[in-house]
């Protein structure tokens, strides 16, 4: 995978760009001034980034692996140490089904109903392989979802979730969290 040079990821013109910053120069980027990057992230190949309205905030040690979008007008935050499998879609918009409106992006607003509410990942989340979340969902702090979920509900911090529609399964285990202070205490 090739990545795009720091002079290349400078002239992106992201609202911030931390340090160790590894974008795949196949990954299609818009509206770079409403991204922030943490340090430590890696964004590889297909990947769709594209914020609209409101930011989107990459932490740290973040990993969005190939086929993953992020797309939508209201914010989408990824907290620290947080990841995505491949072809992870994260909306942060959606068109309303009821039929009551008409949909797609082609439309004019006065005939659509588009729904938008910010999406947060807290810290340590991982997000199985083909999940989609969808617009208003928190996903707490250390929880995992399972491959082909389907996340239209917030999910508690702790948990593993699966299915479709998403739903606790059991405790995650918390080893990561002892991880993180040795990681941090060897950075000083």
């Amino acid at each position: 995978m090739a990545y795009l040079s720091q002079v290349e990821l400078s002239e992106m013109g992201f609202a911030k760009l931390g340090e160790n910053v590894r974008i795949s120069n196949k990954c299609s980027i818009y509206n770079a001034h409403l991204i922030s990057l943490g340090s430590n992230v890696r964004v590889d190949d297909f990947v769709v980034i594209s914020p609209s309205e409101q930011p989107f905030e990459i932490g740290n040690y973040v990993h969005i692996a190939t086929h993953c979008s992020l797309i939508g007008r209201a914010s989408i935050k990824m907290n620290d140490f947080s990841g995505l499998s491949g072809r992870v879609s994260i909306y942060s918009s959606s068109d309303e089904y009821s039929g009551d409106f008409m949909t797609n992006p082609t439309v004019p607003e006065e005939y659509s109903n588009v729904i938008s509410k910010p999406v947060e990942l807290g810290k340590h989340v991982i997000v199985g392989a083909g999940a989609v979340i969808l617009p208003g969902v928190s996903i707490g702090a250390g929880s995992a979802i399972s491959a082909l979920a389907l996340v239209n509900r917030d999910i508690p911090s702790g948990v593993i979730a699966a299915g479709t529609p998403c739903r606790t399964i059991k405790p995650r285990k918390a080893g990561m969290l002892d991880l993180e202070k040795k990681l941090n205490s060897q950075k000083l």
